[in-house]
Parts: C-alpha cells; structure tokens; sequence
C-alpha cells in the first residue's frame, strides 16, 4: 500500500510518497512529474553500492536519460568543496533548467543535492528519495537545504522546495542499527512537539517500527503529516517551524563541539540527547514536570539512543565550548538565546528570550556528570 502525503504550497505543493518497493515505480513517476526530463542522481558511494543499480533501472525502463554523481558518505561532505564538485558536475552532464536533480540518500546528500539544486542555473527542480529513517520523516520534507561550515551546521544554505519525495520503506532494511535509532529520534520528536497521543503510539509500538512492521510506515507518515502542517503554515520559519527544531539547538552544538565526527556522533543521535536536554533544562526552569523528563528518557534510552553528554566517546566535551557554537545558531535573534522549550509532553513552545547565563550554569552541571 502507498500512502500519499501533500505538502500544501500553492503552486509549489508537492506529493510525498510512502510505501515499500517504491524505487521500482520511481522512473516512472519521474516521467509522469516532468516528460522529458534528464536526471543527474546526486548519492553517496553506500547507497549507491546498495540501490544505485535499481534506480538507474527504473530510470531507463521508463526511458529517463541520467547520469549519476557519487560522493563520499558522511557529514564531512556538506561542505564548500564538495558542493563545487557537484555542482559542477551537474553543469559537465548538460542539464538544463527544465531538468531534474535526484537526491538519493539521506540527510547529508539531500541537503547538499537540493542546494546545488537551489543554484545552478539560478535553480534547478529536484526529486528527493530519501534512502534513511531521518531523511523521510525530516530533511527530504519541508525544503531546507544547505552546507556546514567550521563556524557551525546548516549556516550557508536556501529554501528549495522538492518536486516530489519517494520514501520506500525497503531500502531501510539495509540501514546500519545505527543509522535506523538516530533516524528513530526525529520520528519521537514529532510527539514530543505537540502530539502526545503519537508519544503514546511510539511507547506501545516501538517494536513493530524496529520490526519492520506495518507500524513502520505509518510512523513515516504521521511523522510527514505533522511536518507537512508546519512547513505549509511556515515555510521559511518565521514562526511556528522553529518548533521542528526540539533539541536541535543543543545538538546542533554537540555536533559542532565533536567536528562533524560520525564515529562519536550522528545528528539523530545529537538529537536525541538534545530532546532530553532540552526537557531537562524546561524542568530546570520549572516549566515542566519531572514525569515527562523520565518518559521521554527512558523511551529514547529503551531504543538505543543516547540521552546525556557523557555517553558521547573521546575526549569529554565542556561547556564553553558547546555555548560557542549554540551562539552561532541560525535561531540567536540580535545576540539573543532562542529555545524550543516544553511545559510537557507534548507541549512544545518557542522561548525567545533565555538568559545565556541560565544555559551556561545547565550545560556545566550536564557536562561535568
């Protein structure tokens, strides 16, 4: 069974589509979205050892030219240099801007093909088919794109919305355990920012999303649903969309802290603590209460995921530096701290306005455990 999902943008909406064996029909619904087309496959050299071949399949049996642009796995490759590369690439196979980019992959081939996407030929459509959990539940939906730098994640980028997203559900079963928890972590966050009858769906059926079971595909879905809603009420998050970023803040900095390093951490996993983190520090503040802390704790922790900054390996990180890079955040507005602070489950609220000195004194207390 397909489940469709529609991102509602006037002109610019667009389908999500999720089910299993779905790499088989992509070629031709590319050909149905845009006859003609030539397609420039932007992957990473994992996926593109283990789907590549069904892809280009399914692009020449719907009678769909395409050339493909394979780069290294891993968060490193959000950068300047790699960006060149693909950009330049797509320029060398003589795309035109009624052409198409595909972005094959997860989170980092997404947001990096939709970027370069964004800017060769001031603008290119893209397909998104993300290959990960994290990508089809979050990155492939909503139109964010962009590159790191070393003063801090996701800071160069644009708004581009996909075409179309193609979430099969199969190719998840050739995920690293790994790689399936950290995605888990965006799929528990959707809960925890203003559905916690989903937290409560999460807590019974867990089992059956890490079965691969029916539950998988509806947890997809919800999980698109809930974002499709925000990104159709605020697309470039002037408002309400920051809400998608629980935990993000602390993560995003965790991340920065370990140097993009994928053997200590993975952005769900940075996520994960961070979600926790941030229902601590709300408790910290007196805004929410301790049950809730423990519920999303134990939850995240029953999967696998870390929950505290010292589960994060090598050397231990301090909190100088992870307020460093939280001041180089895309949310500070004029030098202020921007938060997505909880008064519980569910009950996810943008905080605008929190004291530096408050977020030190926590981090300190959090670091040196």
């Amino acid at each position: 069974m397909t489940i469709t999902v529609n991102v509602e943008l006037g002109s610019r909406s667009y389908p999500i589509f999720i089910g299993s064996a779905l790499l088989e029909t992509a070629g031709e619904r590319i050909a149905v979205l845009r006859p003609a087309a030539r397609c420039a496959i932007v992957t990473d050299v994992n996926v593109d050892a283990a789907h590549g071949d069904a892809l280009r399949k399914s692009l020449s049996q719907a009678g769909i030219e395409h050339s493909t642009i394979v780069i290294p796995a891993g968060e490193a490759s959000k950068s300047f240099a790699m960006l060149e590369t693909v950009v330049d690439a797509i320029i060398g196979a003589k795309l035109e801007r009624r052409d198409l980019v595909i972005a094959f992959g997860g989170g980092v081939v997404g947001d990096l093909a939709g970027f370069a996407a964004s800017i060769v030929r001031r603008g290119m459509d893209f397909v998104q088919i993300p290959t990960s959990l994290l990508a089809q539940v979050d990155s492939s939906v909503g139109g964010k794109t962009g590159i790191n730098t070393q003063r801090g994640k996701n800071l160069v980028g644009a708004f581009h919305q996909p075409v179309m997203v193609i979430a099969d559900t199969n190719v998840l079963r050739t995920l690293p355990a790994r790689e399936f928890r950290a995605g888990y972590a965006e799929v528990v966050k959707y809960g925890l920012i203003n559905k916690p009858e989903f937290f409560d769906w999460l807590e019974a059926g867990r089992e059956g999303i890490f079965g691969f079971g029916n539950e998988l595909g509806e947890a997809v879905a919800t999980s698109c649903r809930a974002k499709a809603e925000v990104v159709a009420a605020d697309e470039t998050e002037t408002g309400m969309r920051a809400l998608l970023n629980l935990g993000h803040t602390f993560g995003h900095a965790l991340e920065g802290a370990t140097g993009y390093d994928s053997a200590r951490l993975v952005h769900g996993e940075g996520v994960s603590i961070g979600m926790t983190l941030a229902h601590e520090f709300s408790n910290h503040m007196n805004l929410c209460d301790a049950d809730s802390v423990i519920r999303v704790r134990d939850h995240l922790r029953a999967v696998g995921l870390p929950v505290s900054v010292s589960e994060i390996p090598g050397n231990p990180l301090d909190a100088a530096t992870l307020m460093k890079f939280i001041a180089q955040d895309k949310k500070v507005s004029r030098g202020r701290l921007t938060f997505i602070l909880t008064k519980g489950l569910g009950q996810s609220y943008i905080a605008d306005d929190v004291s530096p000195e408050k977020v030190m004194s926590f981090l300190e207390e959090k670091t040196l455990k």
